[in-house]
């Protein structure tokens, strides 16, 4: 069965070092008729769940953990029996919002995930947060980077446990690397791709975010 990208978006809140800022953020669901992982769990369970449908979710992949990425992963976890699986560099800001809840599992760099006739590899890939990851489904030519790489730039790096440098770093080894054509689905906004922000690399070290 070929797999299928689904796609919504959610509204709410991102709040950290005591300042609350309006998001919209973009939720994926991968996989065929009837399996599927969800990656990211911001702001609206049902919303969520909508998506899903009647598959069975076999994992919610957490780019990071910034809360209006991982806010409501338990109650999606709690409903769908998946396990929410992060990287272990981004645990303390998981503990911002979720002191008393584990997650789920690790990602791992270079980890393979496989669904519904798709496969995703684990691209840790640092600065935003310090355990932000994406993930490449080279089936779909496509590659997932939350709030690592947006169309124009990298993503922030202003706020706590985030570094320019790093980002930087991450997009030019691990994401800039990828096929020219390779679709990037980021965590809030617009799809680019990898070829439309290659040539801008420059542009943003010289600017500094």
């Amino acid at each position: 069965m070929t797999a299928r990208l689904d796609h919504t978006v959610t509204t709410g809140t991102f709040t950290l070092d005591g300042q609350t800022f309006d998001v919209d953020n973009n939720v994926w669901v991968l996989g065929d008729d009837t399996e599927c992982v969800v990656l990211d769990a911001p702001h609206d369970v049902e919303a969520i769940l909508r998506l899903v449908g009647e598959r069975r979710v076999r994992a919610i992949l957490a780019t990071h953990a910034h809360d209006d990425h991982v806010r409501v992963a338990p109650a999606l976890a709690r409903a769908t029996g998946a396990p929410v699986l992060l990287h272990p560099d981004d645990r303390v800001l998981w503990d911002l919002t979720h002191p008393d809840l584990p997650p789920g599992g690790e990602l791992r760099h270079g980890e393979r995930i496989e669904v519904g006739g798709a496969a995703l590899t684990v691209l840790h890939t640092p600065g935003h947060s310090p355990g932000a990851c994406s993930f490449h489904a080279p089936e779909l030519g496509a590659v997932f980077t939350g709030d690592t790489l947006f169309a124009g730039g990298p993503g922030a790096t202003g706020r706590s446990y985030s570094d320019f440098d790093l980002i930087i770093e991450s997009i030019r080894t691990r994401l800039l690397t990828l096929p020219p054509e390779t679709v990037v689905h980021t965590g809030h906004g617009a799809d680019t791709t990898v070829g439309a922000e290659a040539p801008h690399l420059d542009e943003w070290i010289a600017r500094g975010h």
